[in-house]
């Protein structure tokens, strides 16, 4: 009886299987064609470059709710215009008559009247927006956009303008209403925005080149670019009067200000002023040659461009693959020893581990962190019995393609090459001979050829010149002297020096706010007044439309902050090492890097391919074309891009900041590891972009020796990727861990030894009132008492009194002046 039980519940059991067995393998099918939908998609066709194409930086610039201001400019324009020319329009309009109507409209900015300044300055962006009342395509409003502004700059107006916004930055009533308003809205900026979208709009419309412009133009160009990095406004850059709005706007002294807008014209002046990544390659390969260093072994641009993007995670069903082959594999062969195979098998376990062993390790290691995935332990009973395996889709010698060459050339530090030979002179000599790399007496041959390869690929960065040439500097200020050119980024960082601290907390400040992984505060910023109309939504329509504006709101605010912070990290890294520090260690002290950690810590694969925009409703097409019908469908279905292009530029953005504040910095790595960054940067490995991808892993690069063993062996895929496409510091050991208790974290010494060097740099460099010790003494007598004095105007008054207290009272010891010391 008992065994006929055993043998019914034996069948039952084979039947539920064979019931199950199905099922599970169709869950497999479906996951698997979701995650071919999504995680394996191709490679995105991004290119990274300074900006976006124009169009679409011309739209970012407006919100949605902005949208009827279009037509209100428009009606300032006609109804003014129509005043002076009655048959014709603009377009028809030659260039002498142009000109006589531009200077009628700067007449009338400098009227008192502050409505009727509003109506010609929206005039003036009528013109700038270029005239799309006269237009019937969107190639016709560029092409009059750029003509007007050409024009308009060539007649004053920038000047003007700036005139118009140093007096609402100034104006206190408008801040004090704004700060006693208990919601912010779009009509308390009304003044700002129409003033910052013509500068806006004069400043990357001049600040772009094209290949069949005016010759005159370029000249312009040139004078409006130096215009706005020298002494433009009160003797400063006009980047410092924007730096002025974003602190002031932090403060909550100035919650009105349009803070979008004011960091978009921020950064595209800066960009304009001090060049892109293509002007910071030229001007890095001529400063190399000015400092009669070697040339750069490869274009860093270029390489960049040409890579390709490695392999997203494993899916569900790729994974029981291989953990059956494994099994298999245990199963055939129990070895005392195992050779791992060369890179076919990654993320291989241990099969002579106990299951208790390999659960721990499967519980420590990230599922979803990853190149590679993971199954979870619902799934591996499933697995104890599988189906027979399909045949595989290519033969075992296809699973792995090696590159040709590594696109990167190695490189090593002189210093890198002392610690080598240090090394090997305390082992096979007993005593080492200082920072000397030429003298190889006594060490085996292979040294020698260890040596001389490491010469061979020996690269001197412009940083450390700078850094010999500034010690050098300190220690005889006297005879050796320093021209300071005076170019764009040093006139900025002396402008910025004395306030560098609040303008990076602001940026950071206004960063945290932007996040999508930041939670709404009491006591945070509000970052949305020159977004949120003076009606709220009453309809669920206008509130979908409003979500999207907000959201696509605080993503222009990463994307402006992002770019424009590497930017001034990449220019300051150039101009001086020390400037870079300084900009760097104030970031760092304001927790830069967990708040671009804490912005990596969500779905980054949703962000990237976000939707949070309406193509109809974007500058030009909106003031162009015949507007369709508002529905929810089209409010969702956003555009048809792959992915959000200015999401992803700011991702690769944030990366490079925090690549740029970790490099060579063991304490600041040491951070990552602390703020356990390893698990939150391989998230960002599932978008499958090279350039993106490249950034991730030079950050796990640098960590990877203080991750520990097990994780390394865990993440072989990764670890392959980080060899692939990083460049190689041929004696740096990131894939070992060796030495590591060696280097003791201490992030105050580390950071104090820094700061003190910077503090020796801008006081020599930038003090007034610095070495005082060593100004020149005058002994001549005669030259001494000829002096003219600045004296009070009473002093004659009581000189006598003064000479009796002072002089004839005081008892002189002339022994003591005789006394030689």
């Amino acid at each position: 009886m008992q065994a006929a039980q055993m043998e019914g519940s034996n069948n039952d059991n084979n039947s539920n299987k064979q019931k199950v067995l199905p099922k599970v393998k169709e869950l497999f099918k479906n996951q698997r064609k979701e995650s071919e939908g999504s995680v394996e998609s191709p490679s995105l066709e991004f290119e990274y470059g300074d900006t976006d194409s124009i169009t679409a930086e011309l739209s970012e610039l407006y919100s949605y709710t902005e949208e009827p201001e279009f037509a209100l400019n428009r009606d300032c324009f006609e109804e003014d215009f129509r005043t002076q020319v009655k048959d014709k329009r603009w377009i028809e309009l030659d260039i002498s008559d142009q000109k006589a109507y531009v200077m009628r409209l700067l007449d009338a900015l400098e009227v008192t009247n502050r409505d009727k300044r509003l109506k010609v300055s929206r005039a003036i962006l009528y013109l700038v927006q270029g005239v799309f009342g006269e237009c019937d395509c969107e190639l016709d409003v560029l092409y009059w956009s750029r003509h007007n502004t050409f024009l308009l700059y060539e007649m004053g107006t920038f000047t003007a303008l700036l005139e118009l916004l140093s007096m609402e930055i100034d104006n206190n009533q408008a801040c004090s209403s704004a700060v006693r308003k208990p919601a912010i809205s779009l009509a308390d900026s009304t003044e700002l925005r129409v003033l910052l979208n013509n500068m806006y709009l004069m400043v990357e419309t001049i600040r772009l080149e094209t290949e069949d412009e005016k010759t005159e133009w370029r000249s312009v160009r040139e004078t409006f670019r130096t215009e706005l990095s020298t002494q433009v406004y009160n003797g400063e850059p006009f980047a410092l009067l924007l730096f002025t709005m974003v602190t002031k706007f932090c403060s909550m002294n100035a919650p009105h200000f349009p803070m979008k807008k004011v960091l978009l014209l921020l950064w595209k002046t800066l960009l304009f002023t001090l060049g892109g990544f293509e002007d910071l390659q030229a001007m890095k390969v001529k400063t190399r040659e000015t400092l009669c260093l070697p040339p750069l072994p490869e274009n860093s641009i270029k390489v960049v461009r040409s890579m390709r993007a490695a392999s997203p995670p494993a899916s569900a069903m790729e994974l029981m693959e291989q953990q059956q082959q494994q099994q298999r594999r245990g199963r055939s062969s129990r070895k005392p020893l195992v050779k791992q195979d060369s890179l076919d098998t990654y993320n291989e376990r241990d099969p002579f581990k106990n299951d208790e062993a390999r659960d721990d390790e499967e519980d420590n290691d990230d599922a979803d962190s990853g190149i590679e995935g993971e199954v979870g332990p619902l799934d591996r009973d499933v697995i104890i019995q599988p189906p027979p395996p399909p045949p595989p889709l290519r033969p075992p010698s296809e699973r792995v393609s090696f590159p040709r060459g590594l696109p990167w050339a190695p490189k090593v530090r002189e210093k890198d090459i002392e610690h080598f030979l240090e090394t090997s002179r305390n082992k096979f000599i007993g005593f080492t001979l200082g920072n000397d790399i030429d003298t190889l007496v006594g060490l085996p041959r292979p040294i020698h050829e260890s040596v001389k390869t490491l010469k061979q690929h020996k690269y001197i960065s412009i940083a450390e010149v700078q850094i010999k040439k500034e010690d050098e500097l300190q220690q005889c200020p006297m005879t050796l002297g320093e021209e300071v050119e005076e170019s764009p980024i040093e006139i900025l960082y002396q402008g910025m020096l004395s306030n560098l601290s609040q303008y990076v907390i602001a940026l950071l400040k206004l960063l945290l706010a932007a996040a999508p992984t930041s939670k709404a505060k009491t006591d945070s910023i509000n970052i949305l007044a020159d977004v949120l109309p003076e009606e709220m939504p009453i309809t669920v329509l206008q509130s979908m439309k409003l979500g999207i504006d907000v959201n696509r709101h605080k993503e222009i605010i990463v994307k402006a902050i992002s770019g424009l912070l590497l930017l001034l990290l990449k220019h300051f890294k150039l101009n001086h090492i020390y400037q870079f520090e300084y900009v760097s260690q104030h970031l760092v002290f304001a927790n830069c890097i967990p708040l671009i950690l804490k912005f990596f810590n969500q779905n980054i694969m949703s962000y990237i391919s976000a939707k949070n925009s309406v193509c109809f409703l974007d500058f030009p097409h909106c003031v162009v074309h015949e507007l369709p019908e508002l529905t929810a469908e089209s409010l969702e279905a956003g555009d048809n891009n792959q992915f959000c292009w200015r999401n992803l530029f700011s991702c690769i953005n944030l990366l490079r900041i925090l690549n740029k504040l970790t490099k060579w910095k063991h304490s600041r790595t040491m951070m990552l590891v602390v703020f356990k960054s390893a698990p939150i940067l391989k998230r960002s490995l599932k978008v499958k972009q090279a350039i993106m991808q490249l950034y991730v892993l030079k950050l796990l690069k640098i960590q990877t020796k203080y991750l520990g063993r097990q994780w390394r062996k865990s993440n072989m895929k990764t670890m392959s990727a980080i060899y692939q496409k990083v460049r190689h510091r041929l004696n740096d050991d990131w894939a070992y861990g060796n030495d590591i208790d060696a280097r003791p974290w201490d992030f105050q010494a580390e950071e104090c030894a820094l700061r003190e060097s910077i503090e020796k740099f801008n006081s020599r460099r930038y003090d007034k009132n610095q070495n005082t010790d060593f100004t020149p003494v005058d002994n001549c007598l005669q030259s001494v008492l000829g002096q003219r004095m600045e004296l009070p105007e009473d002093f004659h008054f009581s000189y006598e009194m003064w000479l009796e207290r002072e002089v004839f009272s005081q008892p002189i010891q002339w022994e003591e002046l005789l006394q030689t010391e």
